[in-house]
């Protein structure tokens, strides 16, 4: 997952909107949102290579999503990101005691967003202990909450302004697919190449091997009803399926 804008207890009738998107290598192998065979009360997309998922939700409204943190040539963890979403989505524990008990030091680096219904946890191992973040507007890329990457500013704008329109999800999708390079000059120095930094840049992000795989909104409602959507693209972003799942169905 290589964006995520949250939307935390900001809107009166949808506590926790969320939208992603997930870039990853064409030829990993994952399979789009579902409820999980062995865990029925969790709603997300799987990665069949290690087991874990980028982004997920539960019945009840418990939320985890994950990205990496871009540092070229640093040492591989031991422990795959994608088991920290699914570990706590089949959990019940709270999301600070959750993130307090994590190591650290078994992963690469990693942001985390982790949401119990009554607090939104962010933690990383790149910078200091996990916080429970106030109500607000947050976004996660490559880099630490909030870093001022051009892409994440303008999602973060486009989604302040769609959170009024809810439930019409099409704005929050139309953001996901700004495939906008940004200028040379305003790119960030992440430690990969000119090019790679370019591909990079897009809100939705576009190759013959690397992209944006799948783009996902999902809500929380007030009155505890749970909303996913998520389209898939293939490589160069042709689009290849949308799924919703609703526990208000």
């Amino acid at each position: 997952m290589c964006l995520i804008v949250v939307g935390w207890r900001v809107h009166p009738d949808y506590p926790l909107v969320v939208a992603a998107n997930r870039d990853e290598f064409y030829a990993r192998p994952s399979a789009a949102i579902t409820r999980w065979p062995d865990a029925p009360h969790v709603i997300g997309g799987r990665d069949l290579e290690a087991g874990g998922t980028w982004l997920g939700m539960t019945n009840t409204g418990r939320f985890a999503a994950v990205t990496n943190i871009r540092e070229p040539g640093a040492e591989k963890g031991m422990l795959s990101r994608g088991a920290l979403t699914r570990n706590f989505l089949t959990s019940e524990q709270p999301a600070s005691d959750y993130a307090a008990m994590l190591d650290n030091r078994q992963y690469s680096g990693f942001n985390l967003l982790l949401a119990d219904g009554e607090e939104l946890v962010y933690c990383t191992n790149r910078d200091g202990p996990p916080r429970s973040l106030p109500p607000g507007i947050y976004g996660l890329s490559n880099h630490l909450l909030d870093s001022p990457w051009p892409k994440l500013v303008t999602a973060r704008r486009c989604f302040a302004a769609a959170l009024p329109r809810l439930p019409d999800i099409s704005p929050l999708f139309e953001l996901l697919a700004d495939a906008e390079i940004v200028p040379d000059h305003a790119l960030p120095n992440t430690g990969v190449s000119l090019e790679w930094e370019r591909l990079l840049s897009a809100i939705f992000v576009r190759s013959a091997e690397y992209g944006t795989r799948a783009s996902t909104v999902t809500w929380l409602r007030h009155d505890g009803i749970v909303f996913i959507c998520e389209k898939t693209f293939g490589p160069n972003g042709q689009a290849i399926q949308s799924s919703v799942i609703s526990t208000g169905v």
